[in-house]
């Protein structure tokens, strides 16, 4: 394994700037605290947009709010325990998340891997940008959507390019800040007559319950491809238990609580899908400061999806590009570039929002659903977490080639096996309609590709042996 020289900080001890980027973080540069880890995915999913997913139980699927809850409840457990088991990786390998995945699909298979979660990290950062803005419009007016899309996206950027070390303690502290005000609201809202006043036509569907639930799933798996951007600062050893925990704890406690102010809010949420307003009038004179907050911790914590993006991006970029060497200038250059293509699609794409942003979520389930299966079950069932890091790094793929067949044959079976279950307004399989529109696609999407990728994994293992 080769030694990295530990490297100097050229800012104060208070801040660390990030010079690591996609290399393997040193056993004496872990320090990563279970804490500092709980409160980053605790901080991160305190956002306007969660409330605009947990309003989808009212205002798409039409469901109740006791059922509307209990669907958040049951899907955020569901997903967060997949997105924590992949956060347990960090401390074992030292490296980001979708990097991995040069050891289940190969070095040039696995940046195929790392630009589909490069668009997803651009689309959660887009659609943060959007109900952010619409959180200061619905405080200040003036209908400036656009002024705050670029406000935000440049208080986000700052952050960003500092990286880790000053997006983890900003994170820390809006949590805690956030949280407050989410509990406070939360009772407000519980209390007001207005929020069970609805108009809305609620009734309970299998297929709006179980819409709702895999939405809850999907959003936590949506973390699974950076939860490791951070666990790998935590120390090897323990360090893989305590950030399984700590991350499963903050991301499960954080998301149910937004996500249950959401259910309440999109009761009275209008056919317009401001869910900010709608947040505003609920809470009366205490609505303006909670937007307010709102729209500052959008702004600040939507910078990890910029910094993860980013990592993803360096990782397709050393792929294709042999003689580039991945550095600082290299970093903030595509985290420059990266903010901006994300603000324009957040300019330009605001106005359809509510249906874009309920299809890009569907997608999302879809296209991470097999990765995630095959990557926890080549590295708890087939390795046990035993990789070769340095491997990763080379471009012939060291012991995992270039491409690796199998892991990517059995990605591509998990995409199409789900694709006569889908329920999306662009497509609905031929299966749907018999299951009364619930989507199962999830279900068949990581039991088929798992399944299929240990057992031909298995039956080539003595093959390659032979050969080496």
């Amino acid at each position: 394994m080769t030694e990295y020289p530990k490297l100097s900080t050229s800012t104060t001890k208070i801040i660390t700037f990030e010079r690591r980027h996609i290399r393997p973080i040193p056993e004496d540069e872990r320090t990563g605290k279970p804490r500092g880890l709980f409160f980053i995915w605790l901080g991160i999913n305190m956002l306007p947009l969660t409330v605009v997913t947990g309003a989808l139980g009212p205002t798409l699927f039409a469901l109740p709010l006791e059922w509307t809850i209990l669907a958040i409840v049951v899907g955020n457990v569901i997903g967060g325990f997949g997105a924590a088991l992949h956060a347990s990786q960090g401390p074992q390998l030292g490296i980001p998340q979708m990097l991995q995945a040069r050891a289940q699909f190969g070095y040039f298979g696995g940046s195929l891997l790392a630009f589909i979660a490069l668009l997803m990290f651009l689309g959660f950062f887009a659609s943060n940008l959007v109900v952010a803005a619409q959180s200061f419009d619905a405080v200040f007016g003036g209908g400036l959507l656009n002024v705050g899309i670029i406000v935000c996206a440049v208080v986000a950027l700052v952050f960003a390019i500092f990286g880790y070390d000053l997006v983890r303690k900003a994170m820390a502290v809006f949590s805690v800040i956030i949280g407050v005000l989410v509990v406070v609201s939360l009772l407000l809202a519980l209390t007001n007559p207005a929020a069970y006043a609805t108009t809305r036509d609620l009734v309970f569907t299998p297929a709006g319950f179980f819409g709702m639930l895999a939405i809850g799933v999907t959003w936590q798996l949506a973390y699974a491809p950076y939860v490791s951007d951070y666990s790998r600062y935590m120390p090897k050893g323990i360090g893989s238990r305590q950030a399984f925990w700590a991350t499963y704890s903050g991301l499960v406690i954080g998301t149910v609580g937004v996500m249950v102010l959401g259910a309440l809010v999109g009761l009275t949420t209008g056919d317009d899908g401001n869910s900010m307003a709608a947040l505003g009038s609920l809470l009366g004179g205490f609505g303006p400061v909670v937007l307010f907050a709102f729209g500052i911790a959008s702004a600040v914590m939507n910078s990890s999806n910029i910094y993860s993006g980013v990592m993803c991006a360096l990782t397709v970029l050393e792929s294709v590009a042999a003689r580039v060497r991945i550095d600082t200038g290299k970093r903030i250059g595509m985290t420059v570039g990266y903010a901006l293509l994300a603000t324009l699609a957040a300019v330009f794409g605001q106005n359809d929002f509510l249906l874009v942003f309920k299809d890009f979520v569907f997608v999302l389930l879809y296209v991470l659903i097999p990765w995630s299966a095959i990557n926890l079950v080549d590295y708890f069932v087939l390795r046990k977490g035993h990789y070769d890091v340095e491997a990763m790094f080379r471009r012939d793929g060291g012991v995992y080639g270039r491409w690796n067949g199998i892991g990517l044959a059995c990605y591509a079976a998990g995409i199409l096996v789900q694709i006569p279950f889908m329920v999306t307004t662009m497509y609905t399989g031929p299966l749907a309609e018999p299951l009364g529109y619930v989507d199962l696609a999830w279900v068949v999407g990581f039991i088929v590709p798992a399944v299929l990728y240990v057992a031909w994994e298995r039956a080539v293992a003595p093959q390659r042996s032979a050969v080496r």
